[in-house]
């Protein structure tokens, strides 16, 4: 009877709204020993109903509740221990309570087991896709999201971008604002769909006028490039700030950016760092990157070139691919670490490999470097040439054109080293 007072309090059955009356009447069940107070007690610590958010009392309360085996505390356990929220950070744990909850057909145990297969081996991934189908079969509409993200990427089964399309649309008309947003990016990059830069941006705009934070710097970044709507420098800038403000990382480093290309606002390197900084504690890779930069370069703070260095290896551990040349950078040139030539052409060629021959390509003593590490393998040196070539590197052609010129591991051919000398020139 004690929940049920509670629920009405925050319900406003039958009297006036008061969620002090309702977390008073939840903490009263939950020390009687009721399970389902236990429950509704930890929901009021971890989403503030009546009293300061507290994720650690939260956490407590799930767990009494779900010794005494309650369904649903199991699975808002689940969610603690896979995100983090109360107790340290367990996946392992997080995925054995889902694992029950699905066997016994919970929706949303499924859901969240699947999102735990998606991150490990394809087996498991496969095994992802089927618990999603088996949600939406069970008329679970948020699962359409996570089934069609499978659908779009081909994981746990074959690409098919317009089927993906039309699971957004579906989980889109039931009010889902991230299919929402996962619909208008099919539209901004043609996925599923005929590209329609204006029908993405207004769908943007919709999300964010329903007061979500989290799209204000994609609906910034349209501003800035004109997608669906005229550039709008300032703009752009307003909507970053907002969303940066807010503790959006993606928006913070962007507005660092900002302030280190120095369009709107005007160039502020103290800026700059602050919200490169921001957005680091948040675990942005890219501003990890962006961060190391000022660091190895001393600018708007102390140079501290290992500071640097550990920044590069925190930001090629995420997997960003710039930042594994700036590390592999660091190791051939002894910035922040020593010297090691071949675990920085180790990371060149990872980088190279995974699309960043351009940036490689304005660096001179990759070229040098690359010449003394595999000299005995000339095919090798060929290769990556020709690959940098692609982008019309005036070094690389010069550099094909001697190859072909002294038939270096090829044919002498002064025809085509004449062919390549002019491209470079």
């Amino acid at each position: 009877a004690q929940v049920y007072l509670a629920k009405c309090y925050y319900d406003g059955y039958g009297i006036n709204c008061d969620t002090k009356m309702t977390f008073n009447w939840c903490e009263k069940s939950a020390n009687n020993g009721s399970i389902f107070g236990k429950f509704y007690l930890g929901y009021c610590y971890e989403f503030g109903i009546g009293i300061i958010n507290d994720e650690g009392k939260s956490a407590y309360w799930y767990n009494e509740a779900a010794k005494s085996g309650n369904k649903t505390a199991k699975l808002y356990l689940a969610n603690c221990y896979r995100f983090g929220k109360g107790v340290d950070k367990d996946e392992i744990k997080a995925r054995e309570y889902y694992e029950i909850l699905a066997e016994q057909e919970i929706s949303d145990a499924q859901l969240g087991l699947g999102k735990c297969y998606s991150k490990e081996i394809e087996p498991e991934i496969n095994e992802a896709f089927e618990l999603y189908k088996e949600a939406v079969k069970k008329g679970y509409d948020l699962a359409k999201c996570d089934l069609a993200d499978c659908y779009q990427n081909g994981k746990g089964v074959e690409k098919d971008e317009r089927k993906a399309f039309e699971l957004y649309k579906e989980a889109e008309a039931k009010g889902y604002d991230w299919a929402k947003f996962k619909l208008a990016e099919c539209y901004q990059n043609g996925k599923g769909v005929e590209k329609d830069e204006k029908k993405a941006f207004v769908l943007y705009e919709e999300i964010a006028n329903d007061g979500y934070i989290w799209v204000y710097s994609k609906l910034a970044y349209c501003y800035d490039k004109g997608i669906g709507i005229e550039i709008n420098k300032t703009k752009a800038f307003e909507l970053y700030n907002i969303a940066a403000e807010e503790g959006h990382d993606a928006a913070q480093n962007y507005l660092g950016y900002l302030y280190m290309k120095g369009e709107v606002p005007e160039m502020d390197s103290k800026k700059a760092v602050y919200w490169f900084q921001r957005a680091a504690e948040n675990g942005n890779k890219f501003a990890y990157d962006n961060l190391a930069i000022y660091y190895e370069l001393g600018i708007g703070m102390d140079k501290d070139e290992t500071k640097a260095f550990e920044l590069y290896e925190k930001s090629a551990e995420k997997g960003y691919i710039n930042a594994k040349f700036h590390l592999g950078y660091c190791y051939v040139n002894g910035i922040g670490t020593k010297i090691n030539k071949e675990r920085g052409f180790e990371l060149y060629r990872e980088a190279a490999e995974k699309g960043n021959i351009k940036e490689i390509n304005i660096h001179e003593n990759y070229y040098k470097n690359m010449e003394e590490l595999v000299a005995k393998d000339l095919n090798e040196v060929s290769y990556w040439y020709q690959k940098s070539a692609e982008y019309n590197n005036e070094l690389a052609l010069y550099k094909l054109g001697e190859i072909y010129e002294l038939g270096k591991g090829v044919n002498k051919n002064e025809a085509r080293a004449f062919d390549y000398y002019k491209q470079a020139a």
